[in-house]
């Protein structure tokens, strides 16, 4: 998987282009999916494809967190915000760290998978750490079903050292394909004068829902669906929660 710039030597940006401070009312929904299948308790969690970890960073003080993910550069900005949290540098696909969990999450980070054969792998490995009765949940960014671009935004940001601006167009070039693309220029700008321009480019899937749910139920899953209304642009988003029958 070749990962975008803002995963690799970008990484550091990440706390001004998405703040941490900015996803607690996302979390509460985790929290809430986790809680509504599981009931109360401290339960074990693994999140794939954690990133920066800042959805993650809300949930700690409910749950017992290991978390891996792809990019070494986006771990290190996790374990700043999540020092007590153990960390594995993995694939999503195909991780595998001998032990079982009560939860799996794969936040947007699925959303960067772009075959239905990448789709059944993340699944089998979600599966593979899950205890019977344990709950996988995920939220792709996007569905064929409603996707209506191209969309855009744009936002600027700073802490006191360093401004960073950037722009994101999100549009699909091939309707035939399974893929979307996002085309994004950052304007970082430091100790004043003008900014460097740099650009990136972000290749993500887009699939029915009716494939997400033929996937996961393939992949022995049962599956729920929570309404997941977080996205700026007003689109629609869905918590797909797969349940782990014993």
């Amino acid at each position: 998987m070749s990962l975008p710039r803002l995963y690799r030597e970008l990484a550091w940006c990440w706390p001004l282009m998405s703040p941490p401070e900015e996803y607690a009312e996302e979390a509460a929904l985790w929290r809430e999916a986790i809680r509504k299948r599981l009931g109360p308790g401290r339960h074990r969690v693994l999140e794939l494809g954690v990133g920066g970890g800042h959805n993650m960073s809300h949930l700690t003080g409910d749950f017992d967190f290991t978390a891996a993910d792809i990019s070494p550069h986006m771990l290190e900005q996790a374990r700043r915000l999540n020092p007590d949290v153990q960390f594995h540098v993995g694939d999503m696909r195909s991780i595998r760290l001998g032990r079982t969990f009560d939860a799996v999450l794969i936040h947007d980070a699925i959303t960067y998978l772009t075959t239905e054969d990448d789709l059944r792998a993340a699944f089998a490995t979600a599966r593979a750490h899950l205890r019977k009765g344990g709950v996988f949940i995920t939220s792709p960014d996007w569905f064929r079903d409603t996707f209506r671009g191209p969309y855009t935004e744009c936002r600027t940001s700073t802490d006191g050292r360093v401004e960073f601006t950037y722009f994101e167009y999100t549009y699909d070039p091939d309707p035939s394909d399974t893929t979307v693309r996002t085309l994004m220029w950052y304007l970082i700008r430091e100790g004043g004068g003008d900014p460097r321009i740099e650009r990136d480019v972000h290749v993500g899937g887009l699939f029915p829902l009716s494939t997400w749910e033929g996937l996961l139920e393939e992949a022995g899953f049962r599956v729920e669906q929570d309404s997941y209304d977080v996205h700026p642009d007003g689109h629609e988003g869905r918590l797909l929660v797969g349940v782990l029958e014993g």
